[in-house]
């Protein structure tokens, strides 16, 4: 088979007849995975509210119930994650997820003390952190080229919307259920959409690329032709099996892999930096507090929670822009808008809080919260988790995901565990003023280290890293390329 470049049909006329249908089942089912991980990071914002009391929690367990589902357990079920989606498929790790899901939902609900509690959700945790890495790394090995920007970045708006649906629950409940052990039923809740999830799996194929990575063409093959047409099918399958062959053994040996190839480390550094920076936007601390701050700025139980489902709903209308965006904005493009924005509305944020308390007040902090949010949600979060699934070439895709979401969690659990204290230490104003010196950081990072994904197959992105064509940002092309 010859190694010349082959040219890729037109983005216009790809896909067959049937395909978008398939595809969009495909997304539906796998993007449960996000729901579940929204639902259970966004949950805990208002459960925390009757937990608190009802399991008489003091600030330090409070502060380990919230994390302990980031570290140790998503930040350690992304690093195992990624092996395992590369030993067992994506298909079979996003089943064994949605089978942690489930057992966790259960176990949470039923916690009669914080030992229990902090248990469940580091087990819970486990499974958020393994979906995070093997629902993009699936969506994106199944996506043909010019549909993976907008299939994968659903993942993203599934998870905003399994936290606008928590905030939702959260408030629905404590409006219809007076009893201190709401709680419980509100944790409950993810136990059906991970049932549907592992039942949904069962019914969807293994990703081309894992099995073409094995030499099992004829099952790629068959997996391709449901969304391609029989030339897109003979491309791609050349791409893939030209790669799967031209990386030897390396797919049995990442670590050594990472070892012998600078660029690939290169590549790492950058998957790490794009996981950090997404989180020290602090849009977690909005997640997991917002009831929290509003509380403290003398909204009542109930208000709070009601108006926290306005952060809920600007994550997924944003969610939705930034989709639509993505399909024609380079990504450096979409994260430089996205970090600027960021920057200043935390020093509007920062400056609010100056202004004495009242009910306005209580709103108006709401209100910078979701400019905020609006410009995380719109253009960095549906980036960051796109980026990670396209940058890494196959030889490492599932060790590097699975590393780089280790980072991700570990920085958002650190942030989670750490942001009450630095609050309490200097206040709010000084807080998102320090969030914004570290947002300008990572606007710097963006431009000067991120390199342009946009209108290229997995494979061709790979050809250019690997002979440097990828290796530096161009001054012309500096905000994303066309």
């Amino acid at each position: 088979m010859s190694n010349s470049r082959i040219t890729r049909p037109s983005p216009v006329a790809s896909g067959k007849p049937g395909s978008r249908g398939f595809l969009a089942r495909l997304t539906v089912i796998s993007t449960l995975g996000g729901l579940l991980f929204g639902y259970d990071t966004g949950v805990i914002s208002g459960a925390l509210l009757y937990m608190r009391d009802d399991l008489a929690m003091s600030t330090g367990e409070e502060a380990w119930v919230v994390s302990s589902l980031l570290f140790p357990g998503a930040a350690f079920g992304a690093l195992l994650g990624g092996r395992i989606a590369d030993a067992l498929g994506r298909k079979r790790s996003l089943l064994v997820c949605a089978v942690i899901f489930l057992i966790g939902a259960i176990a949470c609900a039923i916690a009669p003390n914080v030992a229990i509690m902090v248990i469940a959700r580091i087990f819970l945790g486990f499974g958020v952190g393994a979906a995070a890495v093997a629902c993009p790394l699936y969506l994106a090995e199944m996506a043909p080229a010019d549909k993976r920007g907008r299939m994968v970045t659903i993942n993203e708006l599934m998870i905003v919307t399994g936290q606008l649906l928590a905030f939702a629950i959260n408030a629905l409940l404590a409006v219809l259920i007076s009893d201190t052990h709401v709680w419980r039923i509100m944790l409950a809740v993810a136990s059906v959409p991970a049932f549907i999830l592992l039942v949904g799996m069962l019914v969807l194929p293994e990703s081309p690329r894992w099995f073409g990575a094995r030499g099992r063409l004829d099952e790629a093959r068959a997996v391709l032709s449901r969304s391609r047409t029989p030339e897109e099918v003979e491309t791609e399958l050349a791409e893939i099996e030209k790669n799967s062959r031209s990386e030897g053994d390396q797919r049995r040996h990442a670590w050594r892999a990472l070892r012998d190839n600078r660029w690939m480390r290169r590549l790492l550094y950058v998957g790490f930096g794009l996981a950090a920076v997404q989180q020290a936007t602090g849009i977690n601390t909005v997640n997991y507090y917002a009831p929290s701050i509003l509380k403290q700025t003398g909204l009542g139980d109930q208000a709070a929670l009601i108006a926290t489902i306005g952060v809920g709903l600007t994550s997924v209308t944003m969610t939705v822009v930034g989709i639509w965006l993505i399909g024609f904005v380079g990504r450096r493009r979409m994260l430089a808008i996205g970090f600027s924005g960021v920057v200043g509305s935390q020093i509007v944020l920062a400056l609010v809080f100056l202004l004495p308390h009242s009910d306005a007040v209580s709103y108006l902090i709401l209100a910078a919260m979701m400019l905020f949010v609006a410009f995380v949600q719109g253009f960095i979060g549906t980036v960051v988790w796109l980026l990670l699934s396209e940058i890494f070439p196959l030889a490492i895709r599932g060790l590097a995901m699975g590393l780089a979401v280790f980072v991700l969690w570990t920085v958002n659990a650190l942030i989670s565990f750490v942001f009450p204290q630095i609050v309490e230490g200097i206040g709010s104003t000084w807080t998102f003023a320090l969030f914004a010196a570290v947002n300008a950081v990572s606007l710097w990072f963006v431009l000067t280290q991120v390199p342009e994904t946009k209108g290229r197959s997995l494979e061709t992105l790979e050809d250019d890293f690997r002979t440097q064509a990828i290796r530096t940002i161009p001054r012309r092309d500096r905000l994303g390329a066309r």
